[in-house]
């Protein structure tokens, strides 16, 4: 597209803006081939358009979406409501590409109750209103289940699938089952169970799939007791048994107060590309609704935005009539006869912490859940966090971590340990012995080998660091940065891990002059540098004890030029001790390792 184009494409988009009227509707953004790209709802159509062609607009995500519009269209109604439900309706529709993505592609279970003469109850995934109620959707299967076995326990619906007439019981066209010879079943085809005692427990049904469950307990606790006073004992004795069994079921159900009645709470949870929003439903003091939903962000939305859209998709898809909706902030939004709270305290306050908690056990179990498939996700999102941490201009592949090992001074040796991708590289580990220094001088030890390191990766062209970690504070993080910065003029970020005074890492240090990093320290990404300070250390000592195992295995014969350890273990077997080979003819030494090396031996001992 020219110049020429563009602005005569933002001149009639601007003349249709001005022409927009100031009243609450919903707007559609066409591209140049028709195709509906965005939908959006707005209590002031021509303000809320007018917002996406202002030049001040920063959000780049926006900037991109108005160089694809084309064409506007609008949609009056009378109220802000209105124009959610229609925006809702048309992102559904036309599902376009720059509105927010609703990520639901499983269908929950319900449960359903037949409109048949006996009515049936089961799980489901189908929903056909016409062949009944249906109660759910349930996200958490086992509590289906758990609320399907107390019916069952309960009730004893019948389970069979036969159509079931009032004209065939009293045609006596039906025989009993063995659901009913194993009392599961009260028989209701043969009239062993009245029709009228048959409805009446599903209609307690009914109340205790809606979580009606304290109306239910009064009302069967009012017929015990008339009941026990008519002496009927047996049947107040089943009443109770029933009773016993709702009252155990409701106290392992999450029950906050019985003063809230017909709540709704959202909460809301960000990812950088997706916002995982938490819907609970309280009734009677009781949560009979929560779920999670993924919601796939286009245009950088704010979380209003989403809380916006989520309200009205949550209320229509589980039908929620309640006249109050508990939030984590306000949002700017007009829903009739519907109260919006913001708790500071006590149970509603509650109800908030318990829903945002869920939408982060949400987010993750989807992250575990996606890492495991793709384990490199995990090793990204690490390399991420670390980058923004420490604001790094480019993600930290290779860290390289340096320690020192030495005992009073002696044996002094050195070891670099490699992470790529927050995950040990051992064939690019390397081992120094110190040279240049006399005496137990760490720094001056990290000095020689943060020099040697960094000189040979410059003369044999081979890729530096993303991140140097220094196993210390600050004066170990000073010495590296003279090396780096001040002699070899490269620019790798330094960072720092501190111990506390129980010689335990508990601190990031970063920047020159070092300061505190806020990590932390039981999160995963403290546990990988973590790792890769016990990874140099384990390195560093192990070369270390090496090292002092070969001083401490040191045998004269090792100086013995033309004498090899082969040879050496030869002669210690036969004579045990060096004091014997010392005082051994040749000939006895030649007979063990030969004439010529017999030679080399004797002559040593015997200058």
């Amino acid at each position: 597209m020219t110049k020429e184009e563009n602005e005569a494409r933002l001149a009639k988009l601007k003349g249709i803006v001005s022409a927009l009227p100031e009243k609450p509707g919903s707007y559609q953004y066409f591209d140049a081939e028709g195709t509906i790209i965005y939908v959006g709802k707005a209590k002031n159509l021509k303000n809320r358009v007018s917002s996406y062609f202002h030049t001040e607009v920063d959000r780049f995500k926006t900037k991109v979406l108005v160089s694809k519009i084309w064409d506007i269209s609008y949609t009056v109604v009378n109220t802000e409501e209105d124009a959610l439900l229609l925006e809702n309706a048309l992102i559904k529709k036309y599902n376009p590409r720059y509105n927010v993505l609703l990520k639901d592609g499983k269908t929950y279970p319900s449960i359903c109750v037949t409109k048949e003469y006996l009515p049936r109850i089961f799980s489901t995934r189908n929903i056909n209103k016409k062949w009944g109620t249906y109660y759910g959707p349930y996200s958490h299967i086992s509590s289906m289940y758990a609320v399907l076995e107390l019916i069952k326990k309960l009730y004893h619906p019948r389970t069979c699938r036969q159509p079931i007439t009032k004209e065939g019981i009293e045609a006596k066209k039906y025989q009993v089952c063995l659901e009913y010879h194993i009392k599961n079943c009260g028989a209701p085809c043969i009239g062993k169970q009245s029709l009228e005692n048959y409805q009446k427990n599903i209609e307690q049904v009914r109340e205790i799939l809606k979580g009606n469950t304290r109306q239910v307990l009064r009302d069967m606790r009012r017929e015990m007791e008339n009941l026990a006073e008519e002496l009927r004992f047996e049947e107040a004795e089943e009443i109770k048994r029933r009773y016993i069994l709702i009252e155990q079921f409701v106290a392992k159900s999450e029950v906050v107060s019985h003063t809230i009645d017909n709540v709704d709470v959202l909460t809301i949870t960000n990812d950088e590309k997706i916002a995982f929003i938490n819907y609970i439903h309280v009734s009677n003091g009781q949560i009979n609704q929560s779920f999670t939903f993924e919601y796939k962000k286009k245009l950088e939305e704010t979380d209003e935005e989403l809380l916006q859209l989520a309200i009205v998709e949550m209320r229509e898809r589980f039908k929620s009539s309640a006249k109050e909706i508990i939030l984590p902030s306000e949002i700017d939004i007009d829903l009739d006869g519907v109260t919006i709270t913001v708790p500071q305290r006590g149970d509603k306050k509650t109800l908030l912490e318990l829903s945002l908690m869920n939408g982060k056990q949400y987010k993750f179990d989807r992250l575990k859940q996606a890492e495991k498939l793709n384990p490199e996700q995990k090793q990204v999102r690490l390399m991420k966090e670390l980058q923004d941490l420490l604001h790094l201009p480019k993600l930290p592949y290779q860290i390289e971590c340096f320690d020192n090992s030495n005992i009073s001074g002696a044996d002094a040796v050195a070891a670099c340990v490699v992470f790529k991708k927050m995950k040990p590289s051992k064939q690019d580990y390397r081992k120094y012995n110190i040279k240049t220094v006399t005496g137990p001088d760490d720094y001056a030890s990290m000095k020689e080998i943060v020099h040697r390191r960094y000189t040979r990766l410059l003369e044999e062209n081979e890729p530096l660091p993303d991140l140097i970690v220094a196993d210390g504070g600050k004066g170990q993080m000073e010495v590296i940065r003279q090396v780096i910065q001040d002699e070899l003029q490269l620019d790798i970020p330094i960072a720092g891990l501190a111990k506390d005074n129980r010689h335990r890492t508990n601190e990031l240090l970063y920047g020159f002059p070092p300061r505190v990093i806020g990590l932390k320290t039981e999160s995963e990404l403290f546990r990988v540098l973590t790792h890769l300070q016990d990874e140099v250390h384990r390195f560093a000592i192990t070369f270390h004890r090496e090292k002092r195992s070969k001083h401490a295995l040191h045998s004269e014969l090792d100086d013995i030029k033309g004498i090899g350890p082969k040879t050496r273990d030869e002669l210690l077997k036969e004579f045990k001790n060096v004091k014997k080979i010392r005082n051994a003819e040749i000939e006895e030494l030649s007979t063990i390792i030969g004439p010529s090396k017999a030679q080399i031996v004797y002559q040593y001992f015997h200058k």
